[in-house]
């Protein structure tokens, strides 16, 4: 399958007291790759700021900004028009067995994608719970029951944990959001030896929408794993990724791609916003 869609993201923080100037860094513009090709994107902020844009190391876009005046309020809206399709495993990219996942050649091409990070702990749970599920599996096999498992075992419940929240602690938990489920999973499977990495991006959520139906939609985190090729799975839902997911970019885990960064001169406390809207067309 495939569609169109409009994305609108906006994210708004207010101060209590005026801050003086800021400086910001914002990761929410989809990319195109092999699945999706972005048609039109903008991003824009209130006040307006100068914006220069690059691709970080990992090829995710970056609009940074900064801000010299008082300002009690920063809005951020991106805007995209992008054209998906379903997720496209071909045999090649299941191909791969646990002895070609542990050759030189592998391991050295995708080290950074292997490596337990501060928000994908090894911790001994997450691994032991890896190498129970995963046996007598090949590769692609561990990764669907891995995921299938840590999501019949999760509850979504927002609120549990927090932005800075791990892996270990989401799972002592056995709750969290997106952002949890993809931590969890990127631990398990990178113990196992798969390369792993995080997406970020938006999903809709409504495969009954009408064409031209806005609806209220998601930021949302989920999964690829290489076992002979690329592919993506949401463990969020414990589904291959379809039409209905529009990918930003992917990074080692969640610090590597924050929405929105930056920091600010003012003594005043921010109060955070965000919607994301979109449409099919």
């Amino acid at each position: 399958m495939s569609a169109r869609m409009r994305i609108v993201h906006t994210t708004g923080f207010s101060y209590s007291s005026p801050v003086t100037s800021s400086y910001n860094e914002a990761r929410i513009t989809p990319r195109s790759d092999g699945r999706q090709t972005v048609v039109v994107d903008h991003l824009d902020t209130s006040p307006a700021a100068r914006q220069y844009r690059y691709n970080d190391y990992w090829g995710t876009v970056v609009t940074t900004f900064d801000l010299h005046s008082p300002h009690e309020r920063l809005e951020v809206t991106g805007t995209a028009v992008v054209e998906t399709e379903d997720e496209n495993r071909n045999a090649e990219a299941l191909a791969a067995d646990w002895a070609q996942l542990r050759t030189e050649s592998v391991i050295d091409e995708f080290d950074e994608m292997l490596g337990a990070t501060g928000y994908s702990p090894f911790a001994p749970d997450l691994t032991d719970f890896a190498q129970r599920a995963a046996q007598g599996l090949s590769p692609a096999g561990a990764v669907e029951a891995l995921v299938s498992r840590v999501h019949d075992e999760m509850t979504y419940q927002p609120g549990t944990t927090e932005v800075h929240s791990t892996a270990a602690d989401a799972w002592r938990h056995r709750s969290g959001v997106c952002q949890d489920y993809a931590h969890i999973t990127l631990a398990m499977v990178r113990s196992l030896g798969i390369p792993a990495r995080y997406v970020s991006g938006y999903l809709h959520p409504r495969h009954g929408a009408g064409t031209g139906e806005t609806v209220h939609g998601e930021s949302h985190a989920w999964v690829e794993v290489w076992t002979g090729g690329w592919w993506g799975i949401d463990p969020t839902n414990d589904k291959l990724i379809d039409d209905h997911h529009i990918s930003v970019g992917t990074g080692r885990d969640y610090a590597d791609l924050p929405p929105i960064k930056g920091i600010y001169t003012g003594s005043g406390q921010s109060q955070l916003d965000v919607s994301v809207r979109i449409t099919r067309l």
